[in-house]
């Protein structure tokens, strides 16, 4: 079976639609122009249901498919047969990572992201209500020193992390991306749990953002029916993701365009603001800093800030998740990744030293959401309206509108690839990998999308109720994600190492390097452990009764035994063990295979002829 060379030339041929049939026109001789129009729409109709039907498994796949086994391929009832990744031998289960590997590189995702795509996403990816109102409440917990402090952490923290996927992603722009270099470099087990943990994270997200959205609408109208506006978001978003990953990545442009544009909007009249610049109000300077200070609640109030800042960059990882459905990952990936530096920088660590400049941390509206996109409580809102403006409050929750649609977006997008790559590997019902002519998982897309009818429960207690043990089923999925990622570059470094390859053969390195990495998975694993005492022992005191403790736990860190289930039940299943460095697969999926000496070659001369200015910032951006 030949599986490692090179397939991004096959790749890009197919990337377009798989459904354009033929680009010439053929009328009937007796026809006039009425038939032939007739005859354009019965073809342009034929094409678009055409365009539903299941993928072939042609080419690579299908030799991949047919040579990894003896047995006779399993029906999946859904048309062309596939092998099963979990078999068995002489009555015993075991899972098949070859075979997982092979999928997972040879997916049937079209490759249509570019890379205006991928900056934006990575620039405006995860600027949303985590920025924009859940920044209101860690103000308050920790004070403005507190959040300058766990961002800029979380940020140096973030940009190794995603360095690290950055270079695994590149050189392996498999299907699943982090879930599956889980499953490769560390543990089938645990892939299946990271793969899972992560697909319930962004299918729970879905009506909690449908919601949040039509919440918002309440700000210009308190009396309107929220069910329209659910109704009406949840088509949009369907829309856009039956678009395909095109469809995804044009719209995530334009909404990063507008979250960008608006937080740069912000910044601008923070510094006007803070000098004295409106009518109504005069120099702020720090005196902000010094009353009523710039910590609040202690260590505890810091370690409060830090957990939830972490959450406020969820979707980061998104980039790499893309790099299978990218028409060059090679050179489009690097470019995306680089550019988390700048958004951490300035959209973050910027934007949040002026609020923290502006609004005191014992404001009281800060504390007083009753979602994450009550605007009310968003310091930037707070901001604006202590300085006399009246329009700028509605444009800004324009903005949160725009922000939790782009999540909702995302979360379809994100949960539909994970759960088809986890179907590919024998990780998912095998329905779920159903792949359409126009290269999207679409019954994956579907399954997602009905969750988020979820979103239509009356408006009472109960809906409350439910969608807080959602979210902490999967609460801390992101950590548990980005700690996965950091582990998994690790060891595939390490792998590299044993089988005596050049990391000059790679097509991207991380420039935090292995070192980074380890200071990623040290501060994920300090932010679990920070969850767990705050959730032990929260900033307002302990529940009156062991009920309340326990149930505030769990509210909290109920995604720590959601992750251990679902890890040690697919080990006693099929009984794996971690993957040794002997036995790691690096070749399968690997682009660029047996010519990245010639392009490296070729970039090389042309770098030499920049000028300096130029070199630096090509390094950085």
């Amino acid at each position: 079976m030949t599986i490692g060379r090179d397939l991004e030339l096959n790749e890009l041929q197919r990337g377009g639609s798989h459904a354009e049939g033929s680009s010439f026109t053929i009328y009937d001789q007796g026809g006039g122009r009425a038939d032939g129009k007739r005859s354009d729409v019965k073809r342009t109709f034929g094409r678009f249901v055409d365009s539903f039907r299941r993928e072939e498994e042609t080419g690579s796949r299908a030799s991949a498919n047919n040579n990894t086994s003896d047995q006779p391929p399993l029906d999946d009832g859904f048309g062309t047969p596939a092998v099963g990744v979990a078999r068995d031998y002489r009555g015993a289960r075991y899972y098949d990572m070859r075979t997982a590997a092979a999928k997972t590189a040879n997916s049937l995702l079209t490759r249509e992201l570019k890379g205006r795509h991928l900056q934006m996403i990575a620039i405006g990816g995860s600027i949303g209500t985590g920025l924009f109102v859940a920044s209101g409440k860690t103000l308050s917990q920790g004070g403005p020193a507190s959040v300058l402090l766990a961002y800029f952490t979380i940020g140096v923290m973030l940009y190794c992390t995603v360095q690290a996927l950055g270079e695994m992603a590149v050189v392996f722009p498999v299907a699943g991306s982090f879930s599956a270099f889980s499953t490769r470099f560390l543990d089938p087990s645990w892939g299946f749990a990271m793969g899972w943990n992560y697909a319930l994270q962004w299918i729970v997200v879905l009506p909690l953002e449908i919601i949040a959205g039509a919440y918002t609408i309440r700000y210009w109208n308190p009396n309107i029916s929220q069910a329209i506006f659910v109704t009406l978001f949840l088509f949009v978003i369907v829309v856009i993701n039956l678009f395909g990953v095109k469809g995804y990545g044009e719209a995530e442009f334009v909404f990063a365009i507008l979250k960008v544009t608006a937080v740069i909007g912000f910044i601008l009249l923070g510094i006007v603001i803070n000098i004295g610049g409106t009518p109504t109000g005069g120099y702020i300077g720090g005196k902000y800093w010094s009353d009523p200070g710039a910590f609040n609640n202690g260590f505890k109030g810091f370690v409060s800030v830090f957990v939830t800042a972490a959450f406020a960059f969820a979707g980061t990882e998104l980039v790499g998740l893309a790099a299978a459905e990218t028409a060059n990952p090679r050179k489009s990936l690097p470019t995306a990744i680089k550019q988390v530096f700048w958004r951490i920088s300035l959209f973050y660590i910027v934007a949040l030293t002026l609020v923290g400049l502006l609004v005191p941390y014992n404001e009281p509206r800060l504390m007083d959401a009753d979602n994450i996109a009550d605007a009310a409580a968003s310091p930037f809102v707070i901001a604006i309206e202590s300085a006399g403006a009246t329009v700028l409050p509605s444009i800004m929750n324009g903005v949160i509108l725009v922000s939790v649609i782009s999540v909702g977006n995302s979360a379809v997008f994100g949960s539909s690839r994970t759960l088809a790559a986890l179907a590919d590997q024998g990780q998912a019902p095998r329905f779920l990998s159903y792949i359409d002519r126009s290269g999207r998982p679409l019954l994956a897309i579907l399954a997602c999308s009905a969750v988020g009818l979820l979103a239509f429960l009356p408006e009472a207690e109960v809906q409350g109720q439910v969608f807080e043990w959602l979210l902490a089923i999967s609460g801390l999925s992101t950590i548990f994600t980005w700690a996965s990622i950091c582990l998994s570059h690790i060891r595939l470094r390490s792998a590299w190492e044993y089988h005596n390859r050049s990391l000059h053969d790679m097509a991207f390195r991380a420039q935090a390097g292995v070192v980074g990495s380890w200071l990623g998975f040290g501060l994920n694993v300090f932010i679990l452990i920070m969850q767990v005492w705050v959730a032990i022992d929260p900033i307002a005191g302990r529940p009156g009764t062991s009920h309340g403790a326990a149930r505030e736990f769990f509210v909290q860190c109920a995604a720590i035994p959601v992750v251990l289930v679902f890890y040690l039940a697919h080990k006693l299943w099929f009984k794996t063990t971690p993957v040794r460095l002997e036995d790691m697969d690096i070749d399968t999926g690997r682009r660029d295979f047996g010519r990245l000496g010639i392009i490296k070659a070729q970039e090389e001369e042309e770098r030499q002829a920049w000028p300096a200015w130029k070199r630096v910032y090509r390094y950085l951006c």
